[in-house]
């Protein structure tokens, strides 16, 4: 249901988000590294955002990624597509509109198994108001907005 918190909400999103581009990078990541650093394992182990360590660290598919422990980086490195965001870690509700917009890590959902990071806490609320129709919509979109 629209009303007016979440008209304001989407219209805040906008101005990062933009429309498809071919240079956009497959994996959303700050200076190289995704989640701003933040561990994607245990949001799943943990129920919660835990900061992860350089020390802890792997590159996958362009990105850093980094785990509070050996423990959570193995688990990625055995299976990553069952720890790593949807939609590359990009704002999961702008993906549900066409569009990309960057994420921070405690604006997050475990929904049905997977990781789904959003532009703010407030885009989140707009998000989880009907997850099962974005993400039909967002599938629809992933990967072709970021051309692949």
């Amino acid at each position: 249901m629209l009303t007016r918190r979440s008209l304001i909400l989407s219209a805040a999103c906008l101005p990062f988000a933009h429309a498809a581009r071919a240079a956009t990078p497959e994996v959303f990541a700050t200076h190289g590294i995704a989640i701003h650093g933040t561990d994607p394992v245990a949001y799943f182990r943990q129920s919660a955002q835990v900061d992860g360590d350089a020390g802890f660290a792997l590159v996958w598919r362009g990105a850093e990624w980094r785990f509070s422990s050996a423990e959570n980086r193995l688990a990625f490195e055995m299976d990553p597509l069952a720890y790593a965001p949807q939609y590359g870690g990009y704002c999961a509700y702008a993906m549900a509109q066409g569009a990309v917009a960057p994420t921070v890590p405690e604006a997050w959902t475990v929904h049905e198994g997977k990781l789904y990071l959003n532009f703010s806490t407030g885009v989140r609320d707009l998000w989880r108001q009907d997850i099962p129709g974005h993400v039909a919509a967002a599938d629809d979109h992933w990967p072709r907005v970021i051309g692949g």
